[in-house]
């Protein structure tokens, strides 16, 4: 299975993913610059955290804008996976692939630190590996990570079980609903605030990132299966 990274100017993160794919998952990943107008030899496709564009505007609004982004929709609606974390969620919500929007914590400060979230949807292709409520301990880093969306569109997300994890006990930002993470209806772009790829390896405190990754892999190995 073959994953691009993107990078985006300031995307710090593009390398902890890159290495976790390659040096802890062992499959094939790219790390992709954001001028690149097509994604047509990549499986899967990762949008990585960090500060891209230093958030000028807001975060991910122009990253959101680039050539590549064009690219990231047409691969999302052939229905490959695609995967936001962090400044990637916050990506793909101002590049319209995913509902709502990103404000500032409510506390208006940044927050680094591990915190516990749940597993609310166990049928998807990020979470199979994972039980329902399964609770899992992740990074995360982030000054706007206080997720909002209006009445209709949170009705929606729970009628079509988009919320995927929400953060247990305490809700570090002020997100609604407590949510750390969403997907499309059609189950193939997921957006989330905490930091799979920075709990892959136990020298790293937690493996609890990695069956997210394993997942991923599980899917495309299963569909390929299907369609040979």
């Amino acid at each position: 299975m073959k994953f691009a990274v993107i990078s985006f100017p300031g995307s710090s993160g593009a390398e902890d993913i890159y290495n976790a794919i390659k040096d802890i998952l062992g499959e094939e990943a790219d790390l992709v610059s954001h001028r690149i107008d097509q994604l047509e030899q990549y499986d899967a496709i990762v949008l990585p955290g960090g500060l891209s564009y230093g958030n000028y505007l807001r975060p991910g609004a122009i990253a959101g804008q680039t050539p590549v982004m064009k690219a990231v929709a047409a691969a999302a609606e052939k229905g490959k996976l695609i995967l936001g974390v962090a400044n990637g969620f916050q990506i793909l919500l101002e590049a319209g692939l995913l509902p709502g929007a990103m404000k500032r914590n409510d506390h208006l400060q940044f927050i680094c630190q591990s915190i516990q979230i749940k597993v609310e949807n166990e049928q998807t292709p990020f979470t199979s590996l994972n039980e329902k409520d399964e609770k899992i301990r992740l990074p995360i880093a982030h000054s706007e990570g206080n997720y909002y969306c209006d009445k209709e569109t949170l009705q929606a997300l729970k009628k079509h079980n988009q919320i995927i994890f929400t953060y247990v006990d305490e809700n570090p930002n002020g997100s609604i609903e407590h949510i750390a993470g969403i997907m499309n209806q059609k189950g193939n772009v997921l957006g989330m605030m905490p930091h799979p790829e920075r709990a892959v390896e136990l020298l790293l405190g937690s493996t609890d990132g990695l069956k997210l990754f394993q997942s991923i892999v599980k899917h495309w190995k299963e569909a390929g299966a299907i369609h040979a």
